[in-house]
């Protein structure tokens, strides 16, 4: 029973990053329609960020707090500076936020250099759990993203700001003929995306290599999340990251990780052919 424990345990550590990373995304893509290829980057500026607040003698929490302002300051110089010119040219926006996210990645690289970042966790114990000893920092790491996933439905559910944006996203025209500024609404959404991904990267920093390009690794995985998922959707993206990560998760088992992500890619396609719209769509 201890190694199902791991498997699940493991599995919900996966679903919780991507559930962050997936959430950020979703919102921007479902509500700008913008494919966003530097969404990588922000996880990477939030592990980056633990590394320089931990460096001049601040604490992993004090990261986590200063870690989404930095990502949203840089969510919101991309969005006023490039994206915002680019929302009726959709490969024009991939284009630039592939540039984007490789000048990024080379800036870092320039001012950090290539070899990774020290990290301190913030807790090295264990618990046992149904028979398996596991680390309480992955626990903790759960429990947060739980309740920031919770925290996000609540705000977009039951807060004026979230029905402005839910009718954004439902129809953009309509939504302008009431009255309600999309700008403002574009420039917020995309600020509290890149914030996600940045709260993401300071949780994933004391368990991965913190380097330019680590954020990469979880680019496509996140796109997997709202494809299946489906955008715009908080309970979608719920639902897109527990099939991804959860079956990756256990494929990693079995099977080498490269073609588990394989797997999971062609899993995606099939549900994407009978289920166009996600899972659960907005």
């Amino acid at each position: 029973m201890d190694w199902i424990a791991t498997i699940v345990l493991n599995s919900l550590t996966l679903i919780s990053i991507l559930m962050l990373i997936g959430l950020g995304l979703a919102v921007i893509f479902g509500l700008m329609g913008v494919i966003n290829n530097a969404h990588g980057e922000f996880v990477t500026v939030g592990a980056f960020s633990v590394s320089i607040v931990q460096s001049v003698g601040g604490s992993f929490w004090m990261a986590l707090l200063v870690a989404p302002l930095i990502g949203a300051l840089f969510g919101w110089i991309m969005e006023r500076s490039l994206i915002r010119f680019l929302y009726t040219r959709p490969l024009d926006t991939i284009l630039a936020t592939t540039g984007l996210s490789l000048i990024i990645q080379q800036g870092l690289q320039l001012i950090f250099g290539a070899g990774p970042q020290k990290v301190i966790a913030p807790m090295d114990v264990s618990v046992d759990l149904f028979g398996a000893s596991y680390p309480v920092y992955r626990l903790v790491l759960i429990a947060l993203s739980i309740l920031i996933v919770a925290a996000c439905h609540i705000l977009l559910q039951r807060t004026r700001f979230g029905l402005d944006l839910r009718t954004v996203i439902q129809n953009r025209q309509m939504a302008e003929s009431l009255g309600i500024d999309t700008k403002r609404i574009y420039s917020i959404a995309f600020c509290a995306g890149a914030a996600l991904a940045a709260v993401a990267g300071v949780l994933i920093a004391p368990l991965t290599a913190v380097v330019a390009t680590m954020g990469v690794n979880y680019l496509a995985r996140s796109f997997f999340v709202v494809i299946v998922g489906g955008a715009g959707s908080v309970m979608g993206v719920v639902a897109g990251s527990t099939v991804v990560g959860g079956l990756e998760s256990l494929l990693n088992y079995v099977i080498p990780a490269t073609i588990s992500q394989a797997l999971v890619l062609i899993m995606a396609i099939i549900i994407v052919r009978f289920r166009p719209r996600g899972l659960i769509p907005s």
